[in-house]
């Protein structure tokens, strides 16, 4: 017995000496360098499939890739998918490519090399979701996608088991309202049902806007986000999706989004990524109000009195200024048990997206700035339905630092459009950039006392 023990024992000692130097040498001399099948047959499922399998952590994914991929194309573009494994949708707003194929990605030329034999594939895309502004898009360096021949070698200095997407922190980032609209929400619909099993390569990175947003990155992928600029290595995966679905200010249209997640799935989501405990006001017991402090444009010149007054009221008051607003991390937090949102139209209202279910978002629409305040904050909030209340508060125009400076009969007071018609950079230096607000505090109270009632006080 203890002869066939010994046997045993160095019978398994060879096999797994043998195994050992098979792995060695399959590491050394096929990870760089190797021909595009072989590089195919390294990827556990190089046709897309993802199947029931270990990818990067070791984390089992349920649905194949080319699933996943194919959801995100609808009606033609779905069919030149399915039948070419390349489709690109382009609207107003954004283009978003995707393959089902295996693809290199240069990340010194940004340049994605496709394995396709059909079709010769050559598209340019700026993947950030503002298409039809010419002048910001200038600060989005464009993506190319070429076919490769499938015979021809490929040199991948990283292979993933997982799915790229490619997009661009540039355009108007550093504007909470444009990295919510063109790129928070629109990675949220895009990436949400890959369930994290995918690769962002970030284009135009700004380290401090990865930073910002760290806690929603790492919830959308389980891998450390590739700055191309700084990498400059060549990066292999079965699949890629390069730009970002987009659908409207602050939107997301359940039936336009692979999976139908809704507005009330998003703001689960920011909860799940700030670790925020406030689902709903009625979990909380005394009002809070927090009060946008704005130092420079659209100013409340009496803010003071405003929040006596709230706090005659009963309400818990908090001034947000921009130095308090800046670290999105612990704002989040100081938001999430507010009962209400005050003010003046601007981005930092984006902020609301941190209130829990129930409360009251309140614009001050400042002169001239109605078209913004509605279509910016107004339609979007509306459409977020029971995940908090709309109050407008739209001011008189001796509210504003304008009718002193002009007068009560000047086109700026009475005909805010005909100022408007001779170009956005006119109309913006006055409405914009050069007024201020003193609120009328009898009429506002009436404003409170109506966001009292949604809160059931």
């Amino acid at each position: 017995m203890g002869k066939g023990s010994s046997r045993l024992v160095l019978g398994a000692t060879s096999v797994v000496s043998l195994l050992a130097i098979f792995l060695l040498y399959d590491a050394y001399f096929t990870s760089d360098i190797s021909p595009f099948d072989s590089w195919k047959h390294h990827l556990s499922n190089w046709n897309g499939s993802l199947g029931r399998r270990k990818v990067d952590k070791g984390v089992e994914v349920v649905e194949p890739l080319e699933f996943m991929l194919r959801r995100l194309v609808r009606g033609e573009d779905r069919v030149q998918l399915e039948t070419t494994s390349f489709s690109c949708h382009t609207d107003l707003h954004s283009e978003v490519c995707v393959t089902n194929k295996p693809v290199m990605l240069d990340n010194n030329a940004l340049t994605a090399y496709i394995q396709y034999s059909q079709v010769q594939v050559k598209h340019m895309v700026q993947p950030y979701a503002r298409k039809e502004d010419e002048m910001v898009m200038k600060q989005v360096t464009p993506v190319q996608i070429l076919t490769r021949n499938a015979s021809s070698p490929v040199f991948c200095h990283f292979n993933h088991d997982v799915p790229v997407v490619v997009f661009s922190s540039g355009g108007f980032t550093g504007n909470l309202f444009h990295e919510f609209n063109e790129v928070i929400i629109p990675l949220f619909i895009t990436c949400y049902h890959f369930r994290s099993h995918l690769q962002f390569v970030i284009t135009d990175f700004k380290p401090w806007w990865v930073k910002k947003y760290n806690q929603i990155l790492t919830h959308l992928s389980n891998f450390e986000v590739i700055n191309p600029a700084k990498d400059g290595s060549v990066h292999c995966f079965p699949g890629a999706v390069v730009g970002l679905k987009y659908h409207d200010n602050l939107a997301l249209y359940p039936t336009e989004i692979p999976g139908g997640y809704s507005m009330f799935d998003f703001k689960h989501f920011l909860r799940k990524s700030y670790n925020l405990k406030i689902k709903n006001v009625s979990d909380i017991i005394k009002p809070k109000l927090i009060l946008i402090s704005r130092p420079k444009t659209r100013t409340f010149m009496n803010e003071e009195e405003m929040v006596d007054m709230m706090e005659e009221l009963g309400f818990q008051v908090v001034v947000a200024t921009p130095n308090r607003m800046s670290n999105l991390d612990k704002f989040a937090e100081e938001l999430n048990p507010c009962s209400v949102m005050v003010g003046a139209h601007g981005a930092g209202l984006t902020n609301a997206v941190f209130l829990p279910a129930g409360a009251v978002m309140v614009q001050v629409v400042p002169l001239g700035l109605d078209w913004a305040s509605t279509n910016y904050f107004g339609g979007p909030a509306s459409d977020m339905g029971v995940h908090y209340y709309y109050v407008e508060y739209k001011i008189e125009p001796e509210e504003c630092s304008l009718f002193k400076e002009y007068g009560p009969d000047h086109p700026v007071i009475v005909d805010p459009k005909s100022i408007f018609l001779k170009g956005y950079d006119a109309a913006r230096a006055i409405y914009v950039d050069g007024q201020n607000m003193k609120i009328n505090l009898v009429k506002f109270r009436e404003i409170l006392l109506k966001a009292m009632t949604f809160l059931g006080h």
